[in-house]
């Protein structure tokens, strides 16, 4: 009898000797559900009223914003862009996009045209691409040499810095995109005639080098990512939440207040004094075709 009872006290102990002592692997986090429009149109409405209250704020105080919008091709920088500015003054708060540098711009020190875009007292200034070009089409594309990508490692952290000492609030931004997703936007702009013209030929030659590009971002956040200026991912594979997260963040990182405006009294229109209207059938007019 003690010897059965024994055998059958060990055999628990057995199976416990053979589990592995580990826990089990947890499960992949629940995906967030993509927001509906309602919610969207909703909370980006209050958002674009913060962003007015921010830009008079910035009129007032004179300051000196720009914000860079990097990442991936159609990760929804340019549409994130378009919601910041949408309810804003362009002669407050601008974007630059720059194209392809002319002959005698190549031969001008990198930052040079960017810099004469900085804004002035009381200016946003939004980049949809940046002096960043250097870091990350440029070296994938063969647009420039070893020698002139890795100067721009070394020398873009302290021009960044040298911005924020002059008083420079510096914000950038990384709109990051799943293959997966991208590939699904990108055969959306092939069937949609509206939005076709927004595939270029960087584009695909982009999509095919995805992980030269990807590596080349390892690299650029590495010598980049600085204390005066980090980088701040966006995650864009939905875009509504992308341009939702993009615009609280920076409104977050600009202290502001609202700024009262002064009363105003509309005044009363001159008299005629004679004047006397052109005939309507001397005028050329749109068709009303709606």
């Amino acid at each position: 009898m003690g010897s059965e009872a024994t055998s059958e006290d060990a055999q628990p102990e057995a199976a416990a000797a053979a589990e592995p002592d580990t826990d089990p692997p947890a499960p992949p986090p629940k995906r967030r559900s993509r927001i509906g429009r309602r919610e969207y149109e909703r909370e980006l409405k209050l958002l674009q009223q913060e962003l007015a209250r921010l830009q008079r704020w910035i009129r007032h105080k004179g300051l000196k914003v720009v914000v860079i919008f990097e990442g991936r091709d159609a990760a929804g920088k340019g549409s994130t862009i378009k919601r910041i500015t949408e309810r804003l003054n362009p002669r407050v708060v601008r974007v630059v996009a720059l194209g392809t540098p002319s002959d005698r711009e190549k031969t001008q020190w990198w930052f040079q045209r960017y810099a004469g875009e900085l804004p002035a007292a009381g200016e946003m200034v939004l980049f949809d691409r940046s002096w960043y070009n250097r870091g990350l089409v440029e070296p994938v594309m063969g647009f420039c040499t070893d020698e002139e990508y890795e100067e721009f490692l070394r020398s873009c952290p302290e021009f960044e810095r040298m911005l924020v000492r002059s008083g420079v609030i510096l914000i950038k931004y990384w709109f990051s995109v799943s293959d997966e997703e991208q590939e699904r936007r990108f055969q959306s702009r092939i069937a949609d005639p509206a939005r076709r013209w927004k595939l270029s030929p960087m584009d695909l030659q982009a999509r095919a080098r995805w992980v030269e590009f990807s590596r080349a971002k390892d690299s650029l956040f590495a010598h980049t990512d600085i204390k005066q200026a980090p980088w701040w991912v966006v995650e864009a594979d939905d875009k509504r939440a992308a341009r939702l997260n993009c615009i609280a963040h920076l409104l977050s990182q600009i202290p502001y207040e609202a700024v009262p405006w002064e009363s105003v009294e509309l005044p009363e229109r001159s008299p005629s004094g004679g004047y006397v209207r052109p005939p309507m059938s001397d005028q050329t007019f749109v068709p009303e075709l709606y």
